[in-house]
């Protein structure tokens, strides 16, 4: 047994938590594959670093290559199956702005040999994008709306209409019924104070009103990026010992620049790996990068990995048997099938 995994059963084993590869989680291959496919977006969600993202100097406005997401889809057929839950299509920006989207999004379906899920604020959810979605046979459909009321919708997803929003999503449940579509219609809510008041209420109308599943999440730094949230964090998880994040051992992310990254949260490219162009995910995925920061995790030692060492987010991510996760959710679904 090497040192790395000595170190690990005895940290699991004080804290009642397991860490590193069993269940969904596999060296193989990552269990879940993100493509982020722009920097662009249509809002500028309070809760969000997008608008501070944006008049950064680590923005450049980039979409990704089409040929790298069929790179991406080839390689999840050829390494994924049996291995990988999902390809998700979320990141950044809006998912849905980029100009090939749907291309990309049916070639994902086509060929991965994998459940494929989407990410989306909503606002531009028009009847033929709604359609084009269906037809790829996309597996669901998960909707960001974070409020019950237009007002609280207002300022929260700054620049959006609640009005509009609902309407496409409403439009969405009822087309895939329409249809007898497998295709399956999630919405989130990031519960934050300003509509905390309005949680029960959102729950209530969207599971009356036909959502497959309602997911309040946690409100989390973005990696540190929030400020304020993230200095809340810090000052919370001051109390309690430091353990592994999950996603080193669950998920890669593909950026709209084409690089590949371990982390979903990142907007500095702090967590960025390597340029995808010159190399391959299983090769990444099994290679000394990934190990030294997995060991790193392990061993809570920072020192050579500072976009980890700052981030508060860790105790929000939720390890196999831990409690429910996005990933607990995919796999209801596959059982439903």
């Amino acid at each position: 047994m090497s040192v790395g995994s000595v170190r690990e059963k005895s940290r699991s084993e004080a804290q009642g938590i397991r860490y590193g590869f069993y269940d969904r989680l596999t060296a193989k291959f990552p269990s879940q594959v993100i493509i982020d496919t722009t920097e662009f977006c249509n809002l500028a969600c309070i809760h969000c670093p997008h608008p501070a993202f944006k008049e950064s100097v680590h923005y450049s406005g980039s979409s990704l290559d089409p040929e790298l997401n069929a790179k991406v889809v080839d390689e999840v057929r050829e390494h994924g199956k049996r291995l990988t839950q999902y390809i998700r299509y979320t990141g950044s920006g809006e998912t849905t702005i980029h100009p090939h989207f749907y291309e990309m999004l049916a070639y994902a379906t086509k060929h991965s040999g994998v459940l494929v899920t989407v990410t989306t604020n909503g606002v531009s959810m028009k009847k033929s994008r709604i359609e084009k979605m269906l037809d790829a046979g996309v597996a669901f459909v998960d909707i960001s709306i974070d409020a019950f009321s237009p007002e609280t919708y207002a300022k929260i997803r700054v620049n959006g209409d609640l009005n509009v929003t609902r309407a496409n999503v409403l439009k969405l449940i009822a087309m895939s019924k329409e249809r007898g579509s497998k295709t399956k219609v999630v919405v989130s809510y990031v519960e934050q104070p300003q509509n905390r008041h309005e949680t029960k209420d959102f729950e209530r109308y969207w599971k009356d009103h036909g959502a497959e599943h309602v997911v309040i999440r946690r409100l989390h730094s973005a990696a540190g990026a929030v400020i304020n949230t993230a200095q809340i964090m810090r000052r919370e998880n001051s109390t309690v010992e430091r353990r592994p994040c999950l996603y080193p051992w669950e998920r890669i992310v593909v950026t709209p620049r084409g690089f590949l990254s371990f982390c979903p949260a990142d907007w500095s490219h702090g967590a960025t790996v390597i340029d995808y162009r010159t190399t391959t995910i299983l090769e990444t995925w099994q290679g000394e990068f990934y190990e030294k920061l997995r060991n790193a995790h392990l061993s809570n030692d920072f020192s050579k990995h500072g976009f980890c060492g700052q981030c508060p987010d860790w105790r929000a991510t939720r390890w196999p048997g831990e409690g429910l996760s996005y990933a607990n959710m995919v796999e209801r679904f596959k059982e439903l099938e």
